[in-house]
């Protein structure tokens, strides 16, 4: 009979022999020389200042009905904005079209002019119509078939609030150059959304590569290979210390059949810091079975998923 001293020895060998390879798949933490510091701080800085211009002041998401949708801090609006007149005005929606009235009490502005009826452009356009009510400025979005108003507080605590973004330590084990394999000119992506859609997305190829001594690879979602290219990706640290849907990262431009992937610039979607934007996830595509602790955290008590 085997004495349980000698299982409870065994086992602990075995417990260390596993850390033993599990150390050996991932290589040593590769040390930064200062310019890549420099250059890292400076896309670190332009991060942050898109999260306090574009996403962290949003106050409001609010998809509208076809019809008149009657807007302002009066909770019998069919839309309560979280500033403002009582009753603002209407908004009204044909098919994907909007027109705004605006109550003169609004005091609306559009490109510096005060107006009391305006057709509003839509994002899709790429320059949607801003109006500016007083510290707040709102603009048209069209996602999918759902058409809604998104509101901006330019006096927003959120922005006062923000404490900035948490990242692993840098470890250039992470930047690792992949060989790139170009899609026939017709592959799409289903990519879902926070909102539960999934949109064909055109894929203009897939970047191959070994990490921590894996293959693994990750297909582009509308990039282009001549200048960016554009990861959704997700992996096991999700479930822990990253973001749940899935990070975002920017490669490129493409060489030579090559492209270099940074994983220590992967940064968390707007989804993660406001409940008011409109986020692609990871498609199956990219979800990775490799652990890839670098680049963005995620606080997983008291973040939003």
């Amino acid at each position: 009979m085997i004495h349980k001293r000698n299982v409870a020895m065994v086992l602990m060998a075995v417990s260390v022999l596993s850390l033993v390879v599990a150390a050996a798949d991932k290589p040593a933490p590769r040390s930064v020389d200062p310019a890549y510091q420099q250059s890292f701080d400076k896309w670190k800085s332009g991060l942050i200042e898109d999260l306090k211009k574009e996403w962290l002041p949003l106050a409001g998401l609010f998809w509208l009905k076809p019809g008149d949708n009657t807007f302002g801090t009066d909770s019998k609006n069919a839309i309560v904005f979280p500033k403002g007149p009582a009753q603002a005005g209407t908004f009204v929606l044909l098919g994907k079209t909007v027109t705004a009235k605006f109550s003169p009490s609004a005091g609306a502005i559009i490109a510096g002019k005060q107006l009391t009826n305006a057709e509003l452009q839509t994002d899709r356009a790429g320059d949607p119509t801003i109006v500016e009510i007083g510290s707040l400025r709102l603009h048209v979005i069209v996602r999918g078939e759902r058409v809604g108003i998104r509101v901006k507080d330019l006096n927003s605590d959120a922005v006062r609030q923000y404490r900035g973004p948490l990242f692993f330590p840098l470890d250039l084990s992470y930047r690792v150059t992949a060989e790139w394999v170009p899609s026939d000119g017709k592959q799409t992506v289903d990519v879902p959304n926070v909102l539960g859609d999934l949109t064909p997305t055109p894929a203009a190829g897939t970047a191959i590569f070994r990490i921590n001594g894996k293959q693994v690879k990750l297909t582009d979602l509308g990039g282009d290979p001549a200048q960016q290219l554009f990861f959704v990706f997700s992996d096991p640290t999700s479930k822990t210390n990253t973001y749940p849907g899935g990070r975002f990262l920017k490669a490129g431009p493409v060489t030579n059949g090559a492209v270099v992937l940074d994983f220590n610039r992967a940064y968390n979607p707007p989804c993660s810091v406001t409940p008011y934007a409109t986020c692609p996830l990871t498609p199956r595509e990219n979800r990775l079975s490799v652990p890839i602790e670098a680049g963005e955290q995620y606080d997983h008590k008291s973040g939003h998923h």
